[in-house]
């Protein structure tokens, strides 16, 4: 099989960076792609104007591309935040306020698919308040994604870049997972397997795709290490997505990785241009 059998998409939050954002999704189209994914762009408001919203729906249709995945509000990213979700007080507040407005772009454009990222522990905060304001939010956001036919993604990060963060093993991304559709009865939270995330864990990769691939809703790759393209690192990722085609993930793989230091545009290398478009 290899990566020539998958369905992938870029994230045009750490790719075409070097381009303003209205302007990365025809750059995207231009390099052979069909779909795309996005961290929340404005990481200064939850709530953007209507005009911005408007503004990225027509970049994205008139580049001909789907959007595929888009974060929630999950404060400065990149940069020092990890999430909003279980942060008490004002960024808690910021996320709610968010929840509505992403779902509701989500569906103009028929993304089914919506990642909350968690939140980093705060000091001076119990963790068990953090996980009670967590699984509230999750709750909420969980039904917002229902509400227009979405899956809620929940995503493990890496204790080395993320010391903060509480998620860093799939059996934690996966236990919330499962909290969450306890709590709601919806069933749509599924784990965001970021194998780049998983590796930087020292997580046995086969063993995590066999145990969890049923209860995957999104696949993310880079190689390591470096996080970069695949074939710049380690990592065997054509046969890790190979093991996950078989174990009968049918979703979107995202090309979640740095371009290094040439233009994005030629950081596809490692895939044949017609295995770019999403079947």
């Amino acid at each position: 099989m290899g990566f020539t059998e998958q369905r992938f998409n870029v994230n045009l939050s750490i790719l075409f960076t070097e381009l303003p954002l209205l302007e990365r999704p025809a750059a995207a189209a231009a390099a052979g792609f069909t779909a795309v994914e996005l961290w929340w762009p404005w990481i200064d408001s939850p709530t953007p104007e209507q005009s911005e919203l408007d503004a990225l729906k027509k970049a994205i249709e008139d580049a001909g591309v789907q959007l595929t995945g888009l974060n929630f509000y999950a404060g400065r990213l990149p940069g020092p935040d990890r999430g909003a979700l279980s942060i008490p007080g004002e960024e808690s507040d910021r996320f709610r306020a968010n929840i509505d407005v992403a779902a509701d772009f989500a569906r103009s454009l028929g993304c089914r698919a919506l990642n909350a990222l968690y939140g980093n522990r705060v000091e001076g905060v119990d963790p068990a308040e953090q996980d009670a304001l967590a699984l509230e939010n999750l709750t909420l956001a969980a039904r917002a994604a229902d509400r227009i036919g979405a899956i809620l993604l929940i995503e493990t990060l890496n204790k080395p870049e993320s010391p903060l963060y509480p998620l860093v093993t799939a059996p934690a991304g996966v236990g919330i997972v499962d909290k969450v559709n306890e709590a709601t009865g919806l069933g749509n939270a599924k784990f965001l397997m970021d194998l780049y995330h998983l590796s930087m864990n020292g997580e046995d990769l086969p063993s995590v795709i066999e145990q969890y691939a049923s209860k995957t809703g999104h696949v993310q790759i880079a190689d390591n290490p470096g996080r970069g393209a695949p074939g710049t690192g380690t990592l065997p990722l054509e046969e890790l997505l190979d093991q996950l085609e078989k174990a009968g993930y049918e979703g979107y793989v995202g090309l979640e990785y740095k371009p290094g230091d040439k233009p994005s545009a030629e950081a596809f290398d490692w895939l044949p241009r017609q295995a770019r478009a999403a079947r």
